[in-house]
């Protein structure tokens, strides 16, 4: 996870799946899951960030977090500066989970099951910048099986990644 005082990449013990980041349209694969991702959210292909892919075993979580960007340190900041807030996140389940593995959001009371070939899309910022808090949302404990997940995130404008990225 992104450390909100120091901006900094970190191993978090809320956060336990296994994940890990494609460039956008990096194959033509993920060229093809960008333009789909990129029709089902309205949205341009060069808004979004890279694909994350996310692997759940049992007894791992994610804990209540916020998709946006909390402008707490320079990191985030320079984000937001070329890119824009996030704006929306769409999550696609790669297959069924034998146990466990909602995607919460507890502001509002609603859980989604993971099911394969199915995905949850919520937006959190309005075209003025605001965030809405009741986009909060969690990866429950998964219990039996694994869960395997691709993340994508949408930007107000063309996303531009951090040089050296």
């Amino acid at each position: 996870v992104v450390d909100p005082t120091t901006g900094e990449n970190r191993a978090a013990k809320h956060r336990t799946s296994e994940g890990m980041f494609f460039s956008l349209c990096e194959t033509p694969f993920i060229a093809a899951l960008d333009a789909r991702f990129s029709q089902i959210t309205n949205s341009p292909i060069d808004h979004g960030e890279g694909l994350q892919v996310l692997r759940y075993l049992p007894g791992t979580c994610s804990t209540p977090h916020f998709d946006f960007l909390m402008p707490r340190n320079a990191a985030s900041e320079e984000s937001i500066r070329r890119s824009g807030q996030r704006v929306s996140s769409l999550v696609a389940y790669l297959n069924d989970v034998s146990g466990g593995g909602e995607t919460t959001f507890p502001q509002v009371g609603l859980s989604v099951c993971p099911q394969r070939g199915n995905a949850v899309y919520f937006e959190y910022c309005n075209n003025r910048g605001q965030v809405d808090a009741a986009s909060l949302h969690a990866g429950a404990l998964v219990t039996d099986g694994e869960k395997w997940a691709v993340t994508k995130w949408t930007r107000e404008r063309r996303f531009v990644s951090a040089p050296g990225e």
